[in-house]
């Protein structure tokens, strides 16, 4: 099987969630090769996950005022705040035969990718189940995986950075008065690259590509023309729309 590997790019927030779903329909088609891509978020984002609330997740007034976009994803999870600078994301999108069949056998493969990555960067971490890794015993990378019409997606984050403050700024959190106790819980819980590597995101980005490379034949490629036209199609009749991201 030949992988098509898309270096890192920047979209916004429903492009982003477009392009993967545009990925999906043509590798569903037999149109598109199995793909492994990774980008940023331009402007910073919350994505919120497929069955969550809109309203009680996030701070709607707050993102409108930082300019932080907001998209609902296909795949199940929490909501996500997307530092523009401080985050890469990963896809990897294939036919469903082609990826272990146990949900938790996925995760470990795909996230051993990045635990093989931090590794080269002298940054010792571990999965820890069902969708995490862990550095210290501190969540630096999370994921969603969804598998439908016979096709396996994962997404995942690696954190560069963490602005605790500006992530509890846009998430909601349960009670106002119980801001500041979150935000101290969360900095005992998340840790990102910068606390344990000088590593420039370049360097990140060569380690993440050759980590999800070995094993796999990978080709670079970029998009083609109906995959861009599909993910336009589903900007302006999905992933933009109000009527998909307030949908619960």
């Amino acid at each position: 099987m030949i992988w098509r590997l898309i270096r890192f790019e920047y979209h916004d927030a429903a492009m982003n969630m477009a392009l993967d779903e545009a990925v999906c329909n043509g590798v569903r088609d037999s149109t598109s090769s199995p793909t492994i891509r990774f980008y940023g978020w331009k402007p910073s984002a919350v994505s919120i996950g497929r069955f969550q609330s809109l309203q009680d997740e996030v701070d709607l007034k707050r993102c409108d005022e930082l300019g932080v976009d907001v998209v609902r994803r296909r795949t199940g999870g929490g909501a996500v705040f997307h530092d523009s600078e401080n985050e890469v994301t990963y896809s990897i999108i294939a036919p469903e035969l082609a990826m272990p069949k146990d949900i938790n056998v996925a995760y470990q493969e795909i996230c051993g990718c990045v635990v093989s990555a931090l590794a080269s960067l002298r940054v010792e971490s571990k999965f820890s189940p069902i969708n995490d890794i862990l550095v210290d015993g501190k969540k630096i990378s999370g994921s969603a995986q969804s598998r439908r019409n016979s096709v396996f997606l994962q997404h995942g984050t690696l954190l560069l950075d963490v602005d605790i403050e500006k992530m509890f700024g846009v998430l909601r959190t349960n009670e106002a008065k119980n801001v500041g106790r979150n935000i101290a819980s969360a900095k005992e819980r998340v840790t990102s690259l910068k606390e344990h590597s000088g590593a420039s995101k370049q360097e990140v980005l060569s380690a993440l590509e050759m980590a999800f490379a070995s094993g796999r034949n990978c080709q670079h490629g970029i998009w083609s023309a109906n995959e861009l036209q599909e993910a336009e199609r589903l900007v302006l009749q999905r992933y933009s729309t109000t009527e998909w991201n307030c949908e619960r």
